[in-house]
């Protein structure tokens, strides 16, 4: 069983984040929700996450500037990140690892694997 993690949802659509948000309650874990990149740095830097789902496409600044922003602050460079887009390419899938998520899922996804990739990246943070 993975340990019990706060996690930010990142997605302008609210029914994915609203979706997101109620099978990782059902597995246990406490769920805050962003409708941007601003919002979503705004959100971490008042309650740190422990992982974060974080779409590409957002209204103003993109999932790839949110990474980049988290991955040059010390404070923020640590927390794990899947990037959850409707981006299939092999491009977008390379620079969002390369700028430090460590997964990467595409949409439309299956919310029991969603759950079942969140709690294998928490169990190995915490293993």
């Amino acid at each position: 069983m993975p340990p019990t993690a706060r996690i930010l949802a990142v997605d302008d659509e609210p029914e994915l984040t609203g979706l997101m948000q109620y099978h990782l309650l059902r597995a246990g874990h406490a769920v805050d929700t962003a409708a941007n990149g601003w919002e979503a740095l705004d959100c971490i830097k008042k309650n740190r996450p422990d992982l974060i789902l974080l779409d590409l496409m957002l209204p103003d600044l993109d999932g790839f500037g949110v990474c980049e922003i988290l991955r040059r602050d010390p404070l923020t460079a640590t927390i794990p990140i899947i990037i959850v887009s409707a981006w299939a390419s092999t491009d977008s899938r390379h620079l969002g690892l390369e700028l430090g998520a460590l997964d990467y899922i595409t949409k439309p996804f299956s919310p029991p694997e969603l759950v079942q990739r969140v709690n294998q990246l928490l169990l190995a943070r915490a293993g």
